[in-house]
């Protein structure tokens, strides 16, 4: 299973979200604090979402300490990027809970700290409140309907 957490890794470095989704069991579990839980397609979708966003743009992703025991895996990884809203930088620092069924994976938590992300994502305003979880249920509510853009789009 190590090597499908790296192939994972790898197609988002190339932003390949479809080599991306057929690691993800049809019935994924991703959850973030930046989406909340997204399960099947809609954990797809936001991969595809993602990549098709920063193709072009000065993206980059580094993976390392891919563990794997007993069907649970984990690995750190780092995104790199330019938050669009804002045009701020970013450097997000992400460890990765991954379990296992069939082959592929089942259920994947990303955990990152959304208040330092906050921050380098939206200056002062990401300073004063994204801490809060009225922020972080705001944040939510807006990727979620940037993903439900995205799907409406795909059809």
């Amino acid at each position: 299973m190590k090597t499908i957490i790296e192939k994972f890794y790898t197609a988002f470095k190339n932003l390949d979200s479809e080599t991306m989704a057929a690691c993800y069991h049809r019935d994924i579990v991703f959850n973030d604090p930046a989406f909340g839980v997204l399960n099947g397609d809609h954990a797809k979708n936001m991969w595809r979402m993602l990549c098709a966003n920063q193709k072009g743009k000065n993206f980059k992703i580094t993976f390392a300490a891919i563990l794997f025991v007993d069907k649970i895996g984990s690995a750190h990884w780092e995104a790199f990027y330019t938050f669009s809203k804002t045009s701020r930088h970013v450097h997000n620092i992400i460890e990765a809970k991954f379990e296992f069924r069939d082959g592929l994976i089942i259920k994947h938590t990303d955990n990152f700290n959304l208040y330092r992300w906050s921050k380098q994502a939206f200056g002062v305003s990401g300073y004063l409140l994204g801490w809060t979880s009225f922020f972080k249920k705001k944040l939510q509510n807006q990727t979620n309907a940037m993903l439900t853009k995205f799907e409406e789009n795909l059809d």
